[in-house]
């Protein structure tokens, strides 16, 4: 008849939570800091890349909103012929070119900016002007500012995260370095007196 065995609820635990903050007598310094450093770094990449992440999500979504509130559409006449984006090898459909409008308050002013490749010299065309009157980009919508503020703000908080979990990856290296250069000094010791033989 075969011995049976204890299930697993009565079995002895053999780790014990949280050694490394008890009193005992293989626990050293290096091991109480690296305890530390690991939930410094923990803590950090929770709390810290959440804040980076939010901080700068709602930080890009306050650009976009300004460029949206400062910027505006206006006519404009193409001064220069543009090139269909066959021609001109890049794929892309706008090019830089020359174009003259009327600002908000009347006043004519002449610069470059991108517009639809293909434009005839004369052709209308519709391009953005910032608080200033010059020539700036299109607003991203709000549905697409959102979306790159997400990818801002989750950039920053993976960027803060790898920054911290680095460091402390050098710190608990730099521990066990420490560590073995004791256990090697204590071996040096203690090594050949269990060398020799009695009897």
């Amino acid at each position: 008849m075969s011995e049976r065995k204890p299930s697993n609820s009565r079995r002895r635990r053999t780790a014990v939570p949280l050694w490394r903050w008890r009193r005992n007598p293989v626990r050293r310094r290096e091991d109480v800091l690296e305890a530390w450093l690991v939930l410094a770094v923990w803590i950090l990449v929770a709390v810290g890349g959440t804040l980076a992440g939010l901080l700068t999500a709602q930080a890009a979504d306050q650009v976009f909103a300004r460029q949206r509130a400062e910027r505006s559409p206006v006519a404009a006449v193409v001064l220069t012929d543009v090139p269909p984006a066959a021609a001109t090898g890049t794929g892309r459909d706008v090019a830089a070119a020359e174009v003259r409008w009327t600002d908000r308050d009347g006043s004519a002013h002449r610069g470059t900016t991108l517009v639809p490749t293909g434009s005839a010299v004369g052709s209308s065309v519709r391009i953005w002007i910032d608080a200033r009157g010059e020539p700036a980009g299109e607003p991203a919508t709000p549905a697409r500012a959102s979306a790159e503020a997400g990818v801002f703000g989750t950039a920053a908080g993976l960027a803060l995260s790898g920054l911290v979990l680095g460091v402390g990856g050098a710190g608990r290296w730099y521990l066990d370095r420490r560590r073995l250069a004791r256990w090697d000094r204590e071996w040096t010791l203690v090594g050949p007196k269990w060398g020799h033989k009695t009897g």
